[in-house]
């Protein structure tokens, strides 16, 4: 049993009718042919495989249809059957292949036969296919022919480079361009044959097929010719129409795109290698790649492409690129496609392509890597960070310092001596003994000064805005991108990160992370966790953080989302412990400070001068006292951070 033939040749159209995607050709010359205006010379000039061969025979077997003129050959007289599919051929219509009877010898044989009369049929038409490898002095002996013929001869000039047939022979043939077929409609033309065929073929394979045909349907139909005889039981799957043809498969184009997107190098060189492993060629990854980022370039543009014809994708792959578009902005996804185009040229003819797709993915992952690009691609970030933060960085909250108040008050008493008209307080300082338990009012030299000191860190209960405009409300907003981040990076930090920490403060540029115990802030920076949190920072958020690790025993694993409209509330700071009965009102460190050093002068009031006097209650105020030996003036600057200023002598 003989093997049938090749598909192109089994479904080889016979009439105009049949031919695809060649409208603009094909209705003319029907209409020529009805009305008898036929040329004595035609140039079919196009890319491969578009049909210009077959047009050329139906021309030939419509002229010579015994119901000429008509547009279309009947299929029935002795002329249409030899010119028919699979017929024996006419001896009046010859085809002469010009890449091996081009030369001048060819044509002047052509030129003494050609005044032969036709044997059966009205004309005789030669087809010279590949008609630009018929040499110069070739075609000049076929010009006088070709200008004036005898009126039984048509000729038939079919090229793929219309360009390089002389002028003079040009100029007197009647020019049809040939054009690639559209993919949708080849796609179509090859499921009804599959149809005819009997077999099965998935929607996800028929891309594949349309794309390795490159338009051309010749070739489409010889991929597809090949796919049918690999083909089992369940029919062309896109399966096989990717490892038979070679095409990089699509879970690895869709996790380096998410790589891409997370900035995830591990990721990204780990398809690489992948790709090197399984024996795939680096230059085609490369090229799918680029088809993948122009695919997702249009969607990000026109996100119904999918569904109007802009990409030729099946379903369940469109959701995907509309998916995966979403997760870039334009002008990454612009500047991914330039660097990998770039690159492609590059790949061609090295001797390293391994290192060239690696130096690529390289770049599109630094987008500092270019000036223009890079800068375009890091303003779309943070226009990401903007959308998420809410658009417009949200004010800073109202809120109570008793900071500031409590750095300056203690120097204003020093540096006010008699000539500020306020030193009323001073001497009603000296009215309540400092003994007597009883007076419940507080000394008037302690309201200007400070409230009870917090022995908490004061970051922890402030919920600044910062800088950058960014306020520790929207911080705490973004923070799970930002972890999700430092994962992809370092599995460590991430477990850190989400388990034993959390935010304490924005102020500025400074992001302040409070641990539980100590062990595990020393592990998060020792580790360089901190570096791994501010790049991770840098790449969601778009912001260049500075990491300070505190211990804060309140601290637990993650950071709670607080709502959109306000901030999480701080914590209230917990009230001082009372003095004791038969303890003075004034026993804080720095109001006993100021009474010791009255006491020694004997004047009360006048402003304190340094004391290291470290007692009992101080070190219950203060439990760092104990490890510090701080006391007095000494702990006011290391906890409040003022500045206290030696007494003026009077005079």
């Amino acid at each position: 049993m003989e093997s049938p033939l090749a598909l192109y040749r089994r479904y080889r159209p016979e009439t105009f009718a049949d031919v695809i995607g060649q409208d603009h050709v094909t209705t003319p010359l029907r209409a020529a042919l009805a009305n008898n205006r036929v040329n004595h010379a035609y140039l079919f000039s196009g890319p491969r495989g578009c049909g210009k061969t077959t047009s050329a025979r139906i021309l030939a077997r419509t002229l010579n249809c015994e119901q000429a003129p008509v547009a279309d050959p009947c299929g029935e007289c002795d002329s249409c059957r030899d010119l028919a599919r699979g017929g024996p051929g006419s001896i009046d219509v010859i085809e002469i292949d010009a890449a091996s009877h081009g030369g001048v010898d060819d044509a002047r044989d052509l030129r003494e036969k050609a005044f032969f009369a036709p044997v059966r049929s009205r004309y005789k038409v030669y087809i010279i296919d590949e008609a630009h490898m018929v040499t110069t002095q070739g075609f000049n002996a076929l010009l006088k022919l070709v200008e004036e013929p005898p009126p039984h001869l048509r000729f038939v000039f079919a090229t793929t480079e219309p360009e390089k047939v002389i002028p003079t022979i040009r100029s007197r043939t009647h020019h049809y361009p040939f054009r690639l077929i559209p993919p949708r409609l080849l796609s179509g033309y090859l499921s009804e044959l599959c149809q005819q065929e009997g077999v099965a073929v998935e929607p996800a394979a028929l891309p594949l097929i349309v794309r390795a045909g490159a338009g051309s349907a010749r070739d489409s139909l010889s991929v597809l010719d090949q796919l049918l005889g690999g083909a089992g039981p369940e029919g062309v799957t896109h399966e096989l129409a990717t490892g038979l043809l070679g095409y990089t498969p699509t879970a690895l184009l869709d996790d380096v795109v998410d790589a891409f997107a997370a900035g995830d190098g591990a990721g990204v060189f780990g398809v690489v290698d992948r790709v090197i492993e399984t024996g795939q060629d680096p230059r085609r990854f490369t090229e799918d790649l680029l088809r993948r980022l122009r695919d997702l370039v249009i969607v990000a543009a026109v996100p119904d492409a999918p569904a109007t014809g802009l990409i030729d994708v099946s379903e369940d792959q469109a959701d995907r690129l509309v998916a995966q578009a979403a997760r870039f902005g334009p002008a990454e996804l612009s500047r991914a496609a330039d660097l990998v185009a770039s690159g492609l040229t590059e790949m061609r003819g090295a001797t390293a392509p391994r290192l060239l797709l690696e130096l690529i993915c390289a770049r599109v992952l630094l987008p500092g890597a270019d000036t223009d690009g890079g800068v375009a691609a890091r303003v779309d970030r943070l226009e990401k960070r903007a959308a998420i933060a809410g658009g417009a960085p949200s004010p800073a909250p109202v809120r109570e310092d008793p900071a500031p108040p409590t750095v300056q008050h203690p120097t204003a008493p020093v540096a006010e001596p008699a000539p500020e008209p306020t030193p009323a307080p001073a001497p009603a300082a000296a009215e309540p003994p400092p003994a007597d338990p009883e007076p419940e009012p507080v000394p008037p030299a302690a309201p200007p000064v400070v409230p009870d000191p917090e022995p908490t860190p004061a970051p922890a209960a402030e919920p600044a805005a910062s800088g950058g405009g960014l306020s520790l409300v929207e911080v705490r907003r973004l923070w799970p991108d930002v972890v999700e981040a430092t994962k992809l990076r370092r599995r460590v930090a991430w477990m850190h990160l989400t388990q034993n920490s959390q935010v304490v403060s924005v102020e500025g540029n400074v992001l302040t992370l409070g641990f539980t115990n100590v062990g595990a802030r020393d592990s998060f920076v020792g580790g360089g966790c901190d570096e791994i949190l501010r790049q991770a920072a840098i790449d969601v958020a778009g912001v260049d953080w500075k990491v300070e690790a505190i211990v804060d025993p309140g601290a637990s694993g993650g950071t709670p989302a607080p709502s959109a409209s306000a901030p999480a509330p701080a914590a209230e700071p917990e009230p001082a412990p009372e003095p004791p009965a038969d303890e003075p009102p004034a026993q804080r460190p720095w109001e006993r400070a100021q009474a010791a050093d009255a006491e020694a002068r004997g004047l009360q009031g006048d402003a304190p001068e340094q004391s290291g006097d470290p007692d009992d209650d101080a070190h219950r105020d203060d439990p760092d006292a104990d490890a510090d030996g701080l006391g007095g003036a000494a702990l006011l600057e290391r906890e409040l951070g003022a500045q206290v200023i030696d007494e003026i002598p009077h005079t």
